[in-house]
């Protein structure tokens, strides 16, 4: 499908957003923006390449494949653009082991892929920021610039906050990319570049035969390797053993922006309360379809201006120690301020506009700052809620946000779950009806009128009281979906019902033991 990526990009390039598309003009394709330290850009370059995951970097296969492709590049005389922010990210230090020892890491460190971390990089939103000329001219041209990577994911903001063109690719296809500076270059047509006696150099001329793989696999199966790394790990990172800790077994949550105490088991009580009716609750967003669980709660980088940013700023963190969402996700005020805060997240009552604002009580807010007044609120959305990957923020800050009810066209298996076990009600619209079919804008009250006895799956009805007094019922079902579902609704969710549970069974047998 090599032929496909440019084909995919140009085509999405003018499609409306509500397509997934970029809405550009199509002449603006081909047209050079210069950043202010000289630097040509044009749409679809390529100026993140990273070798990251653990999941693709446990493959050894495709990590030689990808230094024999360096090795060769390198030799042809190609060279990766120095504005390109390449890097490599194992999991694993065995990598680098078994690339030294077939002498292919020197090749991958001279086109730039140097090694960054073992662990978490651009997959999960650590890529860093780009240079600031290119930052800049990004940002004042609108450019849709691209990002290719070996990792998991590619959700919209995640990989970068302004690189809107993510693509998924073999660690070699990230070496191939980097080499070929664009996602417009077609690699089944056209060069990677000129070699040095002039020649134009295809992706068939570096790219390594299975024979070339399979005579370096023995470097990468040696167990003795493994044992030397990671059989005495206490003793393999000095910097752990410098880090204090108190001693005892009841953690004493020491002040952190870190790590705080949550406040899931605030005021718990052995007697759960009964659900109660979703009653005056106003409208926190309207969305479209597919909206990930990124979209809900990043994992990437926090924006100074955004309610985690100022959060962060308020309790003295330099915007220069941040961090991302995903390394604060032990701080439960973090990740509710930043909870639908993904700076290309689309609220429909707000047209036109991106970032985790609303239209609340006649203004323009963050949406934090309008959940913040403790008026239970209900979201909507399209088809798919919750797609993508099973970030369980994505529902424990929906509901610390005080929302009671997501009703949407249909929702993703593992966050439709999520939400019940944070109880949250989620709901789904019957036949073809949606927020956008209702004539929806966000300044109606909801409510939803529970039933006596909770059952799976029961037919409920959304009543709409809309700003000219009318008012509409329209039956939507709810997703609880199985008896135990319904405990954890009643339960206020899954964590206080597991902690009944144990606490009930505790009670008889210390009895019994007395």
């Amino acid at each position: 499908d090599l032929d496909k990526v440019k084909d995919s990009f140009t085509r999405l390039f003018s499609k409306p957003v509500a397509e997934n598309g970029f809405a550009k003009k199509p002449e603006e394709l081909q047209r050079g923006y210069r950043t202010f330290d000289g630097k040509e850009l044009k749409h679809g370059d390529v100026l993140i390449a990273a070798i990251t995951s653990c999941t693709n970097t446990s493959n050894p296969g495709v990590l030689l494949a990808a230094g024999l492709l360096a090795k060769k590049a390198v030799e042809q005389g190609l060279t990766v653009k120095p504005h390109i922010k390449t890097s490599l990210a194992p999991g694993s230090r065995v990598v680098t082991e078994y690339l030294g020892k077939a002498g292919l890491l020197p090749y991958l460190e001279k086109l730039g892929f140097n090694l960054a971390a073992y662990g978490c990089t651009t997959c999960i939103g650590n890529s860093g920021p780009l240079a600031q000329p290119i930052e800049e001219a990004i940002v004042k041209n609108d450019l849709v610039c691209a990002a290719v990577l070996s990792g998991n994911r590619n959700f919209e903001a995640r990989i970068h906050p302004n690189i809107r063109a993510n693509f998924l690719a073999s660690p070699p296809l990230v070496v191939a990319y980097a080499l070929a500076g664009s996602v417009l270059v077609d690699f089944k047509t056209q060069a990677l570049g000129k070699g040095k006696d002039g020649k134009d150099v295809y992706i068939g001329h570096i790219w390594p035969t299975h024979d070339e793989i399979a005579g370096l696999m023995k470097l990468a199966m040696d167990p003795a390797t493994f044992r030397r790394l990671y059989s005495n790990l206490s003793e393999s990172n000095p910097l752990w053993k410098k880090i204090s800790a108190p001693a005892g077994q009841v953690y004493s949550w020491p002040k952190s922006t870190y790590i705080a105490e949550p406040p899931f088991f605030r005021d718990f009580s052995m007697a759960p309360g009964h659900p109660g009716n979703i009653s005056g609750a106003k409208i926190l967003g309207i969305f479209g379809d597919s909206v990930t669980t990124d979209h809900i709660s990043p994992a990437g980088s926090i924006k100074p201006t955004s309610p985690a940013g100022i959060y962060l700023q308020e309790h003295d963190v330099a915007v220069a120690d941040f961090n991302s969402y995903g390394a604060r996700r032990g701080n439960h005020e973090v990740m509710m301020h930043g909870t639908f805060a993904n700076v290309r997240i689309k609220n429909l009552m707000l047209p036109g506009t991106e970032g985790g604002f609303t239209f609340y009580k006649g203004e323009k807010l963050p949406i934090y700052d309008a959940a913040a007044d403790g008026t239970p609120t209900v979201v909507f959305g399209g088809e798919e809620y919750g797609t993508g990957s099973s970030r369980d923020w994505a529902a424990k800050g929906t509901q610390l946000l005080g929302v009671k009810a997501v009703i949407a066209r249909s929702f993703e298996r593992i966050h439709r779950s999520n939400l019940v076990g944070m109880g949250v009600l989620p709901l789904q619209f019957t036949g073809t009806d949606s927020a956008q079919s209702l004539g929806l804008k966000g300044d109606e009250t909801i409510d939803v009128v529970l039933p006596a006895e909770i059952a799976p799956q029961q037919d409920l009805a959304l009543a709409i009281r809309r700003s000219d007094g009318s008012e509409s019922r329209v039956a939507v079902r709810s997703r609880i979906d199985t008896p135990i579902e319904v405990d954890y609704y009643k339960h206020g969710g899954i964590l206080p019902f597991v902690l009944r549970e144990l606490m009930s069974s505790e009670r008889p047998a210390k009895a019994k033991a007395a």
